[in-house]
Formats: structure tokens, sequence, C-alpha cells
């Protein structure tokens, strides 16, 4: 390429080619001509020559010289290849750049799969090829919405309108107290489009097309309590976390407040009042909720409170909502997001405050690559913006509560603050435990314990209301022959099949595969292995459950199941709930999305089901989920002026889980599991790695995965012989190796899985040794390997 004046560069930028594979971890410098170089700026999408081969970038660094570009040390100018053309304006800013390329290194993930969570919503983006030989980017389908505005002009204002057209005076009437949307209009008046031509025309009024907002009608709930009034006076507790916040605030350094209150004790008001001070500095903030079932109550409050300035985010909005509420942001139009883990990634500007409620939830943990955990990137994102992290939680995860004990983790303070009690003289409710093993030993065969019926009467008779959990969705967990003992699997997952009564099907949770089948009692019946008719249901899920208490209630009682099934419509969540709330006496029926953060105080009753599925499944962290679960629902009652009651079924109650929550108090459980995680070297004493190999071929999968256990082997055997070692600051002294191992799934959709754990100190590069080892050992075809850093789920 001849240099000339346009072609020259003026200027050198680190670009990220959007290729998504761990191979390309670094950004590549490229010469910026001066024709593009007021256009070439960070954030922008650009044309690059990437080997032979045109390809799409980001520009996520500029510099006038390449000596000042980051990690362009010693390379030749002259053999910089230019950036072809830019293809957008800036879609992130540079803070987002280094956050993206801090997860691709924390997370030994792609750096262009870390950047494209920043970018607008829509599917990957991709170059296409104009007829002219040119290129652009292709965007997603979805278009910008817009909206036809009326308003009267100042000719308008003194027009006279004629006797006879009552259409025009009914219009200019509409709109003398402001501009006012035809669709409004149409609502109000009918169709008002042949007065609104007339007056266009003789320039009484005028109409023009604005930007609008779909999925603002996301925080119109008519739930009662997504409402959140100003209180007379605040709590100790929550005058005490709003100081520990303005503390934070004032640092600048990114400080995490943890405020660990009980269920009830008004932490959502901590929130409002913290973002109002932010706010009024001019600052915005960012609201993580853990589940979509919280979001229109979460959002009614928000909105109830700080108006049209609140945008929402989350998974079961569409394209187009999604998009336009991720414009709001970044047009200033929206200075509070409220949201699921993605609403970390919106284009805040200047954050002045990030909320993270109920913390310790699974949920913030993201299953697919890159499989970040938004609590450590929002630590990371408070740091880089200096403003304070809140989490709140009735039961905060293990790792908060180490941080606080600490008080730093990464070079961040860590503070905790109790919040203890609840506003207006509520107290915490009653608990019962129901010993399931005296109910049988006692004649007994009914899903309902004494206690459990005795307390589902008493709602029915003072016409209350009562949430019941039971985690397992479907009718039966699975069926089983009674003749030959053949429990019926996936063809394509080593995982028993959920029994469906209403649509008579067996169903996979795990890849989606539905197989259509008659159970035990229905001539129909038939095993698939012996073909006897026994085929019976085993075990208890969401809708036998929902069954049993339509049989045992009065007709007037509304029964309201809430779970995977019955919320798959994109306003699932919130029909029911308002169904609920509307309901003069109800039981709310669900598995744990019914836990978290819902606000009835009319709910005087909570039952569970049956609390030993969570206790014992085979995960370190089965014990302190189970406690979670078990001390969230429980606080979902006695939250008004009524006091409330918990009944736990149970054929543990000895287990320190269901002490701990019987007695409200959290030592039991604490003290036992921390125990049993330094004993057995779990975090948050170590850090863990979860590396998944998986492929069609068995010996192929299994043979890689003990390549990479052996050079990880390898590496921490050289470190440890070497004269400079990793110094430890836990128990574990250097990193361990456990298996490969089959998955405890070992076979889904398909596919053979075999995984092994790295047990490392806290203060070791794990991160860094992976990525060592990943390149040492290559890729091979037809196989994957997943890296989870830090995993929740070990299945």
């Amino acid at each position: 390429m001849l240099l000339t004046a346009e072609t020259a560069p003026s200027a050198f930028a680190s670009v990220l080619v959007d290729i998504p594979t761990r191979s390309l971890s670094e950004p590549f410098a490229y010469a910026v001509p001066a024709v593009l170089s007021e256009r070439a700026q960070v954030g922008c999408a650009v044309l690059v020559r990437f080997g032979n081969r045109p390809a799409l970038g980001y520009v996520i660094a500029r510099a006038d010289s390449l000596a000042d570009l980051p990690g362009a040390d010693g390379l030749d100018p002259a053999k910089v290849k230019p950036i072809r053309d830019v293809l957008t304006e800036p879609l992130f800013s540079s803070v987002s750049a280094e956050l993206a390329l801090w997860m691709a290194r924390e997370y030994v993930a792609s750096p262009a799969e870390c950047l494209r969570l920043f970018l607008p919503p829509g599917k990957s983006p991709r170059l296409k090829r104009r007829e002219d030989g040119s290129y652009e980017l292709e965007r997603t389908a979805v278009h910008e919405a817009s909206a036809r505005w009326v308003s009267l002009t100042e000719a308008g204002r003194a027009y006279e309108v004629p006797a006879r057209a009552s259409r025009q005076r009914q219009l200019i009437q509409a709109l003398a107290a402001g501009p006012v949307t035809t669709h409004e209009l149409n609502a109000l008046c009918t169709d008002m489009s042949a007065a609104i031509r007339a007056l266009e025309k003789k320039g009484v009024v005028k109409v023009e097309e604005r930007r609008a907002w779909r999925g603002v009608a996301e925080g119109e709930s008519r739930l009662s309590s997504a409402h959140a009034e100003v209180p007379e006076r605040l709590t100790a507790g929550q005058r005490s976390a709003l100081e520990a916040i303005d503390r934070a605030r004032a640092a600048h350094t990114g400080d995490v407040v943890l405020i660990d209150g009980v269920t009830g004790s008004g932490k959502t008001e901590v929130y409002l009042s913290a973002i109002e001070r932010v706010l009024a500095c001019g600052r915005s903030a960012c609201v993580l909720v853990p589940e979509i079932s919280l979001t229109a109550q979460t959002v009614g409050r928000f909105r109830s409170r700080f108006g049209d300035a609140v945008a929402v985010f989350h998974s079961r909005l569409s394209a187009g909502e999604r998009l336009d509420q991720w414009d709001m942001v970044r047009a200033d139009a929206a200075r509070v997001v409220v949201g699921a883990r993605s609403a970390l990634f919106c284009p805040h500007r200047d954050l002045g405050l990030i909320i993270i409620d109920e913390e310790h939830e699974q949920s913030y943990k993201q299953g697919s690559a890159p499989r970040y955990h938004a609590r450590e990137v929002a630590a990371m994102m408070a740091r880089r913006y200096g403003c304070p992290l809140v989490l709140g939680s009735a039961t905060p995860s293990a790792e908060a509560l180490a941080r606080c004990r600490r008080g730093s983790f990464n070079g961040q303070r860590w503070e905790r603050v109790e919040m203890r009690e609840r506003p207006g003289g509520a107290v915490l409710p009653k608990v019962v435990v129901a010993d399931l093993r005296c109910e049988f030993a006692g004649g007994s065969r009914s899903m309902f314990s004494k206690p459990l019926y005795d307390a589902l009467m008493g709602v029915v008779e003072r016409r209350e209301k009562a949430v019941l959990l039971h985690n397992r969705r479907g009718f039966a967990p699975f069926l089983m022959c009674r003749e030959c003992g053949c429990v019926p699997t996936c063809k394509h997952c080593s995982t028993a099949l959920t029994y469906h009564e209403r649509t008579h099907t067996l169903e996979c949770h795990t890849c989606g595969s539905v197989y259509h089948v008659q159970a035990y009692p229905s001539p129909a019946s038939k095993c698939p292995q012996c073909g006897s008719p026994y085929l019976a249901k085993m075990g208890v899920g969401t809708q036998q459950v929902e069954d049993a208490l339509l049989q045992i209630l009065p007709k007037d009682v509304a029964v309201i199941r809430m779970d995977a099934d019955s919320t798959r419509g994109k306003d699932g969540h919130a029909k029911l709930l308002e169904q609920f709330d509307a309901a003069e006496c109800a039981v709310l029926l669900g598995t744990q999305m019914i836990a978290k953060g819902l606000d009835f105080p009319e709910v005087t009753l909570v039952g569970v089901v049956n609390a030993d599925y969570a206790l014992k499944m085979p995960d370190f962290r089965a014990s302190e989920r189970a406690y979670d679960l078990l001390e969230q629902v429980a606080g979902r009652a006695g939250r008004g002026e009524r006091p409330g009651e918990v009944v736990i079924q149970t054929y543990l109650p000895h287990d320190p889980v269901i002490r701990a929550v019987a007695s409200h108090d959290r030592s039991i459980f604490i003290d036992h599991d921390r125990q049993m995680r330094a004993e057995a070297l779990y975090p948050p004493y170590v850090r863990l790695v979860h590396i998944v190999v998986s492929g069609r071929d068995r010996v192929l999968a299994e043979r890689h995965a003990r390549s990479l256990a052996t050079a990880l082997v390898g590496l921490f055997d050289r470190e440890a012989s070497a004269p400079a070692a990793v110094a430890s600051l836990s128990v574990l002294d250097a990193p361990i190796v456990l298996g490969p191992a089959p998955c405890v799934i070992e076979r889904a959709k398909d596919r053979f899985r075999f995984h092994l754990l790295v047990k490392c100190p806290v203060a070791y590069p794990v991160s860094e040794a992976i990525a060592s080892v990943l390149a040492e050992v290559g890729e091979q075809r037809g196989l994957s390997v997943v890296v989870d850093i830090d995993p929740y789920d070990l299945m």
C-alpha cells in the first residue's frame, strides 16, 4: 500500500479481532490512517486485514505513537497494517475494554466472547460484503422503535376551531397540556388521524418522530408490594448500612459493603436511599437481582421512587426491548439499571454505585462461556469506577463472609454491616420441624404432616395466604418398573427422565428431549425394558403436590403453581404473582423461585414439603444451598402485622442445616460448614478450577483429559521445586489435581464427559497456569474443553 497524506498513520490502535478462540488472547496493533483518525476511536468496530482475509475488530486502546501503545514494544511501525475502515460509532468505553480483557485472563476465556458482553444486544456481529466490494457490520434485525408525537404550534394556540369541527376541537383540548403520542390520542379519543392531518396542513399542530423505548412497561406491575413508600424513620441497622456506604463512596477506591440483614429487615430501602444520594451527585447506579420472578416487583419499587429513569435488563425481554433499554442507558435517559447479571454490561455512564441483592445466589454465576461470576466482575468494575459495591443477603455466601473477616480482598476493603431487626416491630416467624419418620411410624401416608395440614387449615379459616416450597418440578422425579427396576433414561444423556402428568410425557431436564408415555395405572403403561404394565411414578413433583392441595383445600382457596413449566411465557412470573396478590385466600406452591425476595404481608404460613432433597446432593455447597433456600423461604412468612409460622417437613431433623433454620441461629450451620470445608480443602480456604472434556468418542475424551491432568501435575511439580516457589496464603501449600474421572452426568447431548478438579491456594495465579497448559497440550478435533474458574456446579 502506497503511503499518501490520507493513508499515512496519524495514530496507532490496539484492535481486538472478533474471532472467539482462546489462542487469540491479546489485541493486535494497527495503524490509524489520517483519513480515519477522527472516526477510529476506542469502542468502534473496524475492518482490518487479519492474515490474508478481512476481519472484524474493535478498537480497545489508541495512542499517538506505537511506543505508547500497550503491548506494542519492539514493533516496526512500517510493518504495522492499517485499519481499512471504521464500521460503527463507539459501542463501549475504555473501562469496558479493560474489563473484557481482565475477564478473559481471569476466566481463561476468549477475549472476543468477553467483549461481546458489552456490545448492543442482538445476534453476534459479523461482516457483510456489499456489491461494490466494501464491507459493513451486519446488525441485528431489530430496528429502533419510534413514536409520532403531536403538539400545538404557536399559531395553533390562538386558532379558532370552526363550530362544526368537533374532532379538531377535541384534539386541541387534548394537546393543551403538552405533546401527546398518536397512540395515546387514539386510545383516548379513538382514531384522530383525519383531524391531525387537517390541522397539520393549517400549521395548527406539528407531528414529529421521536425515539421510543420498548420495555418501559416492564415496571408497571399491579402487585401491591411493587411500590416503595418513603418510611418515616429508618431502623438503626438501616442507618448503619447507609453510613458504611457513604464511607465507601467517599473513599473512591471500590470498597465492598456486605449488608447482612435478616429477611424483611429493609435492605431494599437501604438500596433506594443510597441510590438517591448517588443520583443527587449526578452519577448512575446498577442493581442486580437473582431471579426474573423478582424483576417486576423490584422494578415497580424503584420506579415508584425514581420514575422512568429506571431501565430493565433481563433475558425475558424481547430483542427489541433489550435493545431499547440498552439505548436508554447509553443515551443517559435511564440512570438506574435493574436486572439480572447481564445488566452489569450495559453502557453505564459515570457509575456511582453497584448493588447485588441476594448475593449468595448461584444464578450470579454464568453457566456458559465466558463463565464469570457477577460478584467478581462487579468488584473489579467498582475498582475501575471508584464506586462502592453493595452486597445484600440474609444468608451471605461463605466467600463474602470470609473476605469480611479478613477485612480486604484483592486490594479492596470489605466491610460487613448487620441488620438484625425488622421495621415496624415485625418478628421472625416461629419454625416447626415435622419429623416425617414419626409421621410414617404413626401410620400417616399423606405428603402433608399433621402440623402442616393443621397450619394450612388455619390459614383457610383465617382467610390468609400461604407459601409452599417443593423444589422438584414435574409430577414425579422419575418412573420405575416395579417388576424389573428399570428407570427410563434419556437416549442422549445419562440422566433419569422426569414425569409430567399433565402432558403424559417424560422430559429430560438436561437436553430438553421429550418422550410420550403412559404411567401405571393406565392400561397403556408399558416398561421399555421388560414390557411390564407396572411403570409407576416414584417421588413427588410440584404437579403432584398441586393435585393433593386441590383435594384437601376448599374450592374458594386459589392454588397457584409457580415453576419452570408454569412460567414459560414472557410475563409468566408476573401474572402468577399478581393472581396470588389479588386472591383473598391462596396458596402459592413453587420451586426455589418463590423463596427469594418476594414480599407479601398477607403470608402467615410457609411450608416445606420435603427439605431433604437439597441436603444430600454430591456437592460441597449442598448444605450451604439448602440452608440458604430454607432460611430465605422461611423469611416470606410474617412480614406484615400478623405473626408468621414455618413448617419444615424432613427425615433429618438433627441435621445442622435444619437445626440452624429452626432456631434462627446461623452459627449452628456456619461452624459445622467451616470445619467441613477447612478439613476437605474447599472454598473459601482454597480456589477451585473445574475442567470438563467432552466428545462423542469416549476413549478420545478420556485420553485428552488425562493429558491435561498430566501437564498440570508436571507444571505444579516444576514450580514446587523452583527456588522461588509460589507463597501460600492458605492451608494448601501447592496446587493439586484430582482426576480425571467421569462426570456425575457422564453423557449429555450424546457427548461423553470427563472432568478434573484443581485445588490451589487462594493467592495462586491459577488462571495463568491453566492457560499455559491448554496452549501446551493444544486442541483436538471433535473435543471441547470447558474451563470453569471458581465453579458452582461440579456435576
